[in-house]
């Protein structure tokens, strides 16, 4: 039998209680996917429908032959090979464990809503048979889906086409949504706690990662146990960039002045004594949590106009663990009326367990390293070769301070460019990855960080759309017309004792 025919079909099961968007979010999953879907109200008897309008909530007896009819269609479709969605309140694990049990391709996405939100919503619905009224017994039933039922969960505070898209791209089913069709986001945020956030953590076999709501930063990433990032405990502020996301520029714009479109603009300077703006302007700004599941997450945030930068921009990151390592989305779209200059990067320290990094063993794919000038800023650009900066062949660190962009870079025939560091026994390490959209990456070593017992304890691999200094140069400068969106790809893999064997 061919490999294909024996996957088991996907069936995506849309829970939540009434009000929170099921049947809308579910045909636009259907829509995109070109699958059959069905509402769970269609399945419902007639006698349990007058009893729900007339003010009555119905049992477990009244549910048993709903959740069967339910059941009977998802098996009528999974037998002809037809990949379906379908909604249900599901609102008990008894229910759901109905639904997925013998039918291994069935998945859980779970709309998640407060019940101010959704009441707010109910009460705006007309000509349904479901009273505002019923809806404090659906929250009384309600068990939200567990750990081990591996659910996607997204919150429903945003408009339906962001929470599709979503839940598309954390399902795996579709790549996310092009940025030009996703909805700009409400302004509600998470409750902070502590001083990065929230906390969103991911687990895949023996891997796990925290991302939190302060700049959806990157805080920890370890797989079987060993750290693969020199990152920050959850009650330390961040420090040196470890982790962050650097939009809508990495690495430095000198002066903070630069020109665009015939405008003379001045950003604020975040590095006063290089007399530079360094790292974008969303590193300090909370980011929401828009969707979730065991092993991804995604975030988003809105760049507002602002003194140096008037233009308006959302922008979404998304961390997902597989087998092979980490995997980072970070995704832009320019929802202003005028054109904008962007680039990203972002900034994690990798770490092979070495005190010091002058022994880990180095590998870096690229041809040339940019030259630059006392304020961090390029100057030229020259090949690697026959110099101190050539790592195309792995070898230690050294003594030497890495503050250096290369590029030129040479990728696989997945259109990947690997950047290795690995432990003096060579036996393990991590392999940054660099797709889509990163044509730079900075390599350093932490010489000159503000707290002395941090440097050279890690090292910061930093992918990148542009170097520094873009917003001054073009050099690499994206420009996005209006509705025009950004994508910039990356993962770390870390591999143990048998060589290009991932940690899983």
């Amino acid at each position: 039998m061919p490999v294909e025919a024996a996957r088991p079909t996907p069936l995506v099961v849309v829970v939540g209680v009434s009000g929170s968007g099921k049947t809308t979010v579910a045909r636009l999953l259907a829509d995109r996917l070109g699958w059959p879907h069905r509402d769970a109200d269609e399945f419902h008897s007639p006698a349990n429908r007058a009893k729900m309008a007339a003010g009555h909530p119905l049992d477990d007896a009244d549910r048993a032959p709903w959740l069967a009819a339910i059941g009977a269609w998802m098996d009528q479709e999974a037998g002809a090979h037809r990949p379906a969605v379908v909604t249900c309140s599901a609102l008990k694990r008894s229910y759901r464990d109905r639904l997925l049990r013998g039918r291994p391709g069935a998945r859980l996405l779970y709309l998640h809503g407060t019940p101010e939100l959704v009441r707010a919503r109910l009460g705006a619905r007309h000509g349904h048979f479901f009273p505002p009224a019923l809806l404090d017994s659906q929250f009384a039933d309600l068990q939200e889906p567990g750990p081990d039922e591996h659910p996607v969960v997204v919150e429903v505070d945003q408009p339906p086409q962001a929470v599709a898209a979503a839940a598309l791209s954390l399902l795996g089913l579709a790549a996310p949504a092009p940025p030009s069709e996703e909805a700009p986001m409400s302004a509600q945020t998470p409750r902070s706690a502590g001083p990065t956030g929230e906390q969103w953590e991911l687990r895949h076999g023996r891997q796990s990662a925290v991302v939190v709501e302060l700049g959806g930063a990157l805080r920890h990433y370890e797989a079987d146990g060993v750290p693969v990032l020199d990152g920050f405990a959850a009650d330390e502020p961040v420090t040196s960039g470890r982790g962050q996301i650097l939009v809508p520029w990495p690495n430095r714009v000198g002066g903070g002045r630069y020109r665009f479109d015939g405008a003379d603009l001045q950003l604020p300077l975040t590095e006063p004594e290089r007399h530079n703006a360094i790292h974008g302007l969303l590193r300090w700004t909370p980011w929401r949590l828009l969707a979730h599941s065991g092993d991804a997450v995604r975030v988003g945030t809105t760049l507002h106009p602002q003194p140096g930068y008037p233009f308006l921009l959302e922008v979404f990151a998304e961390y997902r663990l597989t087998d092979d390592g980490l995997e980072v989305l970070v995704s832009a779209v320019n929802t202003g009326s005028a054109r904008a200059p962007y680039g990203v990067g972002q900034h994690p320290y990798l770490t092979v367990g070495t005190d010091l990094v002058d022994t880990a063993l180095l590998t870096v794919p690229a041809g040339h390293r940019l030259t630059t000038d006392d304020e961090g800023l390029p100057t030229g650009e020259e090949p690697v070769e026959g110099t101190e900066y050539d790592f195309r062949t792995a070898r230690p660190i050294g003594a030497g301070a890495l503050d250096t962009a290369f590029t030129g870079l040479e990728r696989d025939a997945a259109g990947r460019a690997v950047v290795r560091l690995a432990h003096p026994s060579g036996h393990r390490g991590t392999d940054v990855w660099l797709g889509e959209g990163a044509r730079y990456v900075q390599v350093y070593t932490g010489d000159t960080l503000g707290q002395p017992e941090r440097r050279r304890r890690g090292v910061a691999v930093e992918a990148m759309s542009c170097p520094a200094d873009a917003f001054r140069t073009g050099s690499g400068l994206t420009v996005l017309e209006p509705g025009a969106g950004h994508v910039l790809r990356w993962g770390m893999r870390p591999w143990g004792t048998t060589e290009g064997a991932a940690i899983r």
